[in-house]
């Protein structure tokens, strides 16, 4: 009897959350020739392909309305997946310039990218203004507590910068800095399905992330604007391509939906697929939270949570593994990681 009032509590005092916003998804078409990357988004390689949306407060309908635009461009051939981002600001800076260090700590542009679409072995990629890099691998994510590993590098990997204005310069107002990246499949492959490159019709997960930190000018130089009451830097803006609705790259699950197409640009108009499990996806999202939860609270997991779904759980000390019947067919799962997959 022991356990009465926390199952209870499981089974009434959470009420369903409501459908979270499908995540914004793209359509990459494939390019016949390579492009050649220098930061400028020429019409030859990119004049008809679609922007995104443009980017909004990661936190979605909660944040505020970005104050600078940033929207991006996707492309893919047999070696390479292209990335092509417009991000407006007046104020370009960036003084990082060791590879693999924190770049965010500038501002800066950020890619992720999960091929499996299961939360695990996924992809982290930021840039600033003077092109320098951090590439790195995650095993699963950090509310999991997985490392980031700092030292995987993208090998054969392309990007530049172009500055429209004058880096590092208070004196003038600038117009924008635009990049392009080149990802190699021969790398991208390594986490991917099947250890290969997406085929026609495929889709990954994959999101975008701008970080933006309040600047002031001091001596004639560049500083991040200081909060008197802390004495601390202002936290940083956080805008990105598919809200996640909280403050929180790390959560695959509400990444967009890239789907790559073997048509070439122009070949026919064609909008990506819809993941009609997704529904189930988020919903194995929030029986995992309400888990750990209770294991935090209570030092077990339950096997019995309230759900609009019917909900098979098993339990052991430290493990558990919750499993929904999508609307496709497929029976999907999620454990105390909070890896998703079908079977």
């Amino acid at each position: 009897m022991k356990y009465l009032f926390p199952l209870v509590l499981i089974l009434f005092m959470y009420k369903p959350l409501l459908a979270q916003e499908y995540p914004e998804s793209y359509m990459c078409f494939k390019r016949k020739a390579p492009i050649q990357v220098d930061g400028v988004l020429t019409d030859n390689e990119w004049k008809d392909v679609r922007w995104t949306n443009y980017f909004v407060d990661i936190e979605g309908r909660a944040g505020s309305k970005p104050k600078h635009k940033t929207r991006v461009k996707m492309l893919w051939d047999k070696e390479y997946f292209y990335i092509a981002a417009e991000l407006k600001e007046p104020h370009i800076w960036a003084k990082l310039k060791q590879r693999d260090t924190i770049v965010y700590y500038d501002n800066d542009f950020e890619v992720f990218i999960d091929p499996q679409g299961d939360n695990h072995l996924y992809y982290e990629f930021q840039i600033n203004a003077i092109n320098t890099v951090w590439d790195l691998m995650l095993a699963k994510p950090y509310r999991d507590g997985a490392p980031a590993i700092s030292a995987w590098d993208i090998q054969g990997l392309k990007s530049a910068v172009e500055i429209y204005g004058t880096l590092n310069d208070p004196s003038d107002k600038d117009k924008k800095w635009t990049l392009e990246v080149a990802f190699p499949w021969n790398i991208l492959k390594e986490c991917a399905p099947e250890g290969r490159k997406p085929k026609s019709g495929e889709q990954w997960r994959v999101n975008f992330s701008r970080v933006n930190w309040d600047v002031e000018i001091v001596d004639g130089k560049y500083r991040k604007k200081i909060n008197p009451q802390t004495g601390e830097a202002y936290p940083e803006h956080n805008w990105v391509w598919s809200p996640q609705g909280a403050i929180a790259m790390h959560q695959p699950e509400t990444w967009g939906y890239v789907e790559f197409s073997d048509r070439t640009l122009g070949e026919s108009e064609m909008i990506p697929k819809k993941d009609l499990d997704y529904p189930v996806k988020i919903e194995l999202i929030r029986l995992y939270k309400m888990e750990k939860k209770m294991y935090s609270r209570y030092g077990r997991y339950f096997n019995r949570i309230s759900s609009e779904y019917p909900v098979g759980i098993e339990t052991t000390g430290r493990q558990f593994l919750i499993s929904i019947k999508g609307q496709t067919g497929k029976t999907w799962y999620i454990n105390q990681e909070s890896k998703i997959w079908s079977e």
